[in-house]
């Protein structure tokens, strides 16, 4: 199965892959990617919208096994066997994990940010939602769909906070193909073991928010040991959006991250 996926690239150099989270699109990632690479960077950075999400179609998904083929049958058509680092926010670290498993060699580093760990949600562990930086002017000030989407995951509540929203995160909300998100939804797990075929040696980055009440930042804690090479990072005053509510943070951890993947001898 081949799905036609809405992408968007940047740059040359080795493919960097980033896979969003559910139910938004590309933007999410390239809105936080994007300021930390200059034009001596030689890293191709590919943003595709998953199936059924942003503008890519969606008819020929039914389950989140069928996102994640249609991902891999992208890769072998854009990327083919060329090394590539790979960067994953919530469910498309789901995802990412299990790429990982799948092409271990190919994979030159892995990126988590907020990452599914657990895909049934009540299972998941997570923190009461706490508001670290509440603004309710602000917010009686937005219409009523916008605040709540926004405050659905703000642990911080600010003008700079809504406007990252409004360009990276909001956009992808209102898009998609309802159908197709309906019916991932109904099939979210996979079934196979994700973290099942040994340790994954490569340089990698956990972060994680300590007021993200959705998907948590315990249950991320157990992926450490199968990640040899990792750093692992729980932001205080962060949310599911860290990227948005603390993006100097964010961008150093990230950099730190890019600059360790680069300069890692080749296997």
């Amino acid at each position: 199965m081949i799905t036609r996926l809405n992408v968007v690239e940047h740059g040359d150099g080795i493919p960097l892959l980033a896979l969003h989270g559910f139910p938004v699109d590309h933007r999410i990632m390239s809105g936080c990617l994007e300021p930390m690479f200059g034009d001596a960077d030689a890293v191709r950075r590919i943003y595709p919208d998953l199936p059924g999400l942003g503008r890519s179609p969606g008819d020929d998904v039914a389950s989140t096994a069928d996102v994640l083929a249609a991902i891999e049958a992208f890769i072998d058509e854009a990327i083919g066997d060329e090394p590539f680092l790979l960067v994953g926010e919530s469910y498309g670290g789901y995802l990412s994990r299990a790429i990982v498993q799948r092409r271990r060699r190919q994979v030159r580093g892995l990126a988590l940010i907020c990452p599914m760990v657990v895909a049934d949600a009540p299972s998941r562990r997570v923190p009461p939602r706490s508001v670290r930086r509440p603004d309710p002017g602000l917010v009686a000030e937005l219409e009523p769909s916008e605040a709540e989407e926004f405050t659905d995951v703000a642990a911080v509540e600010s003008i700079e906070t809504l406007a990252r929203f409004r360009a990276d995160v909001a956009p992808g909300l209102a898009g998609g193909d309802r159908a197709a998100i309906a019916r991932i939804r109904d099939a979210y797990a996979l079934d196979e073991p994700i973290e099942g075929g040994g340790p994954f040696t490569a340089p990698t980055l956990i972060i994680a928010g300590r007021q993200d009440w959705i998907v948590g930042y315990h249950d991320q804690w157990d992926l450490v040991e199968h990640y040899p090479n990792a750093s692992y990072a729980v932001l205080d005053v962060a949310g599911h959006n860290l990227q948005c509510e603390r993006p100097a943070l964010f961008g150093a951890l990230m950099r730190d991250w890019l600059d360790r993947v680069l300069t890692e001898p080749s296997v």
